[in-house]
């Protein structure tokens, strides 16, 4: 036989038996996908335009066009901060914000309104700003988190009032009112259906829903699904059996794009999740031993196409917990507590863009926003 069909048939017998093989392996196994790792941008914001300074960050959000809102407490603000505003002045700086600041991606403040109205006005202003939301057709929602503050304001993305739900008030805490809210946390637009979700809140242990055009009430409902009671659970126990109500505050409520509801159950230091009915599907514990004010503040989801991962602001241990969506898992964190770039002191509220990038907002005497963006390896 020549040379040449020798060497003809040799290979046509390698590629069989190669094909044969391949046809039962086993398949290559599946890798999984990594989660992102963030790096903060230290030069993010821009210093605020007119001698201005931030108080307590109530709230942060962003828009479908990559702008960063904030709701901040200028009654937060001390007096050595406002120093510029004293009569005479004390120094040469600073005079407080208006509450509601956006901002675009290179931290540039855009726009600034907000604060109580005239009598006229046909609202009324939360005392203390809490939870901030701009739906998709740029509808700015606030609530706030002050004993009388026991409504949630619906605004266009220019300041112009549209709507009311609820209203100040001191009457008792009572979750199976739909009257009145009970110092509203967390707000998210389903635009579909034309509904708004509360996390409801420093006084209710509730989500409640209602039309988001109309203010019509609709349902709601407490943890697990149950029906909302206001009774004394005692304090959190690591170990102890899973309470079957949520603790105060029920701190956010945010729509995944599959649709389910994720809320944040803070000083349970979990993160419940429901169908947008009310029927409870999971829950993932976010480091079951902290103590204090809790570990599960807000949420952010991560900008693939199955949103595989949570960010979890924990603003007791003041980190970012990156969390496997799916389970739970805790995958990593980002930050440390301290006062330097990239670092917490009371992370309240994160927020993520279209690129992945993380925005988040501390309260108490951090009274900041910061920008992490996703590190090139």
């Amino acid at each position: 036989m020549p040379l040449t069909e020798k060497v003809l048939r040799s290979f046509a017998r390698s590629s069989a038996i190669a094909l044969f093989a391949s046809l039962f392996a086993a398949p290559a196994p599946v890798q999984a996908q990594q989660p992102p790792k963030f790096k903060v941008d230290p030069a993010w914001p821009l210093e605020l335009p007119n001698n201005g300074i931030l108080g307590q960050v109530g709230g942060l959000t962003v828009d479908s066009h990559d702008h960063i809102w904030v709701l901040q407490r200028p009654g937060s603000d001390t007096v050595d901060e406002l120093g510029a505003a004293q009569t005479p002045p004390r120094s040469i700086c600073c005079f407080a914000a208006k509450p509601v600041l956006e901002f675009d991606a290179r931290g540039k403040l855009l726009n600034a309104w907000g604060g109580p109205g005239p009598a006229a006005a046909g609202y009324d202003w939360p005392k203390t700003e809490h939870g901030i939301h701009v739906d998709r057709n740029d509808n700015v929602w606030i609530g706030g988190n002050d004993p009388a503050d026991r409504m949630v304001l619906k605004f266009t993305r220019d300041g112009r009032f549209l709507m009311q739900i609820g209203k100040p008030s001191t009457d008792p805490v009572d979750s199976s009112r739909t009257d009145i809210l009970g110092r509203p946390a967390g707000i998210d637009v389903d635009e579909a259906a034309h509904e708004v979700y509360i996390a409801d809140g420093y006084g209710n242990r509730r989500i409640i829903v209602f039309d988001s055009e109309t203010g019509a009430f609709k349902r709601l409902w407490g943890a697990y699904g149950n029906k909302p009671s206001d009774a004394d659970l005692g304090a959190y126990a690591p170990g102890a059996p899973p309470a079957q109500q949520f603790r105060t505050p029920v701190h956010c409520v945010h729509i995944a794009q599959d649709g389910f509801v994720y809320v944040c159950d803070r000083l349970n230091n979990r993160i419940q999740v429901f169908s947008k009915q009310g029927k409870f599907v999971k829950e993932f514990t976010v480091r079951a031993e902290t103590l204090g004010i809790g570990s599960a503040w807000d949420i952010a989801f991560s900008r693939d196409k199955g949103q595989s991962f949570l960010f979890v602001a924990d603003g007791e241990d003041n980190v970012i917990w990156t969390i496997q969506r799916s389970d739970g898992k805790i995958l990593g964190s980002t930050g440390h507590n301290g006062r330097n770039a990239g670092q917490f002191h009371w992370i309240h509220q994160i927020a993520s863009d279209s690129a992945g990038n993380l925005y988040t907002g501390e309260v108490d005497t951090g009274k900041r926003i910061q920008r992490f963006v996703i590190a090139k390896e």
